[in-house]
């Protein structure tokens, strides 16, 4: 059973970017794990944007796309102090596996196939 709608999903979405993009300087990372917040901030933004999804701006990748897009999202997240060498800072290794375990929870509860359509193209109400 999933407990997210897209549009649900959507503000968490939206949610997630300002803490990714505010989460560096509330909690004084490094330059690594800045660097690495801010990238995935600009990533998650613009796929978040590009989504078919009530929130989505574009609507030029399907909302399943944008689901294989943030699981992977997530597990970057959860790697990422390994992978970058900051896994001894601890504030913020413990942010990026508390933000990727939590991302992966978005995307598990989320319905990618709730039948999201894309919104029809605006009509002049003059047209009839």
């Amino acid at each position: 059973m999933t407990l997210l709608s897209p549009r649900h999903h959507g503000f968490i979405d939206y949610a997630a970017v300002v803490l990714l993009a505010l989460a560096p300087l509330a909690l004084r990372f490094g330059p690594v794990p800045t660097a690495v917040c801010y990238v995935t901030a600009l990533a998650h933004l613009v796929v978040t944007l590009l989504s078919d999804h009530p929130l989505g701006a574009a609507r030029k990748i399907p909302f399943a796309v944008h689901g294989a897009v943030e699981f992977s999202l997530g597990v970057g997240l959860l790697a990422s102090p390994w992978l970058f060498g900051f896994s001894d800072e601890v504030p913020a290794r413990a942010f990026f596996v508390v933000a990727g375990i939590g991302l992966l929870l978005v995307v598990l509860a989320t319905r990618y196939t709730a039948g999201v359509i894309s919104r029809p193209e605006p009509y002049d109400r003059y047209d009839r």
